[in-house]
């Protein structure tokens, strides 16, 4: 299966500050979105004039305010963020979406270069249910050990017991992925050879929790950061369980899927409000 696996995520054009600036000069106004994906403390601080605010947590629940006729660039803080939106507005339908490369820093002229993305999911181009829900399984690994090792980075106490219980769920997660992957499958059962083959295929071409976290160091000295790059991971998890549920082809995946989408999309919800509370 694994061989002819590739990355389940839409490309999405990153643009820098410069062009952003180029493209929309080059607008009518009313033409196109500028779409802030921040949180609403950081955008009442500072935002891109003309811009429309929709946190990233809100964002899969506010895609009617969306005009889908019209450009999208999407900016967040320095770029993570708002490449992750990007792609789920990309696999929701959007045909033209831009992410704006180092966000409102960038805009800003200062220097900024976003986080380095965790590849938390591949899907082979037709995919079987077993094997959707495989890949699922190792995702739900992933973000475990992620969360986990983002614990033991983490100097604030609140933050440390939010993350302890996303990994807690994470684990709840694979229970459920688990009992439906024994249902689609007629074989005799092997959770071993199961975990093998989940760890190993979703880890090709990616990242290890801790790999991803040596990438990323620079974002984990504040409070602000540690919550960012978990919100941009959370809506990967989102956006990859949304295109799961698409593509499964039985009522019973369809429900534990979509299920596991409304606890990622609580998650992240959880994060956007600890952000927004605390101006770190």
């Amino acid at each position: 299966m694994f061989e002819k696996l590739r990355k389940y995520l839409e490309p999405v054009e990153s643009v820098s500050a410069d062009e952003a600036k180029e493209f929309l000069d080059g607008q009518d106004a009313g033409s196109f979105t500028l779409l802030d994906v921040r949180q609403p403390n950081e955008y009442s601080t500072a935002h891109i004039p003309g811009a429309t605010l929709i946190p990233l947590p809100k964002l899969t629940d506010s895609l009617d305010e969306l005009d889908r006729e019209k450009p999208i660039v999407v900016y967040c803080a320095v770029g993570g963020r708002s490449r992750v939106a990007a792609q789920l507005l990309a696999g929701k339908g959007f045909k033209r979406v831009y992410n704006l490369k180092g966000g409102i820093n960038a805009w800003n002229s200062q220097v900024a270069e976003g986080p380095v993305e965790f590849n938390l999911g591949l899907i082979a181009e037709e995919a079987a249910p077993a094997d959707i829900i495989r890949v699922a399984y190792g995702m739900e690994t992933s973000l475990g050990d992620f969360y986990r090792a983002m614990v033991s980075r983490s100097a604030n106490k609140e933050v440390a017991d939010l993350l302890q219980r996303l990994a807690s769920i994470e684990d709840k997660h694979k229970q459920n992925l688990l009992d439906l992957y024994r249902t689609a499958v007629s074989a005799e059962f092997d959770a071993e050879a199961f975990e093998s083959s989940a760890a190993s295929g979703v880890m090709e071409g990616g990242y290890t929790a801790e790999a991803f976290m040596d990438s990323n160091e620079r974002f984990l000295g504040t409070v602000g950061g540690v919550l960012d790059l978990s919100m941009m991971v959370e809506a990967q998890a989102l956006d990859l369980y949304l295109r799961f549920a698409g593509k499964a082809d039985d009522e019973q995946s369809k429900k534990v899927l979509y299920k596991i989408a409304d606890e990622e999309k609580a998650h992240l919800a959880a994060l956007g409000d600890l952000r927004n509370e605390h101006a770190w």
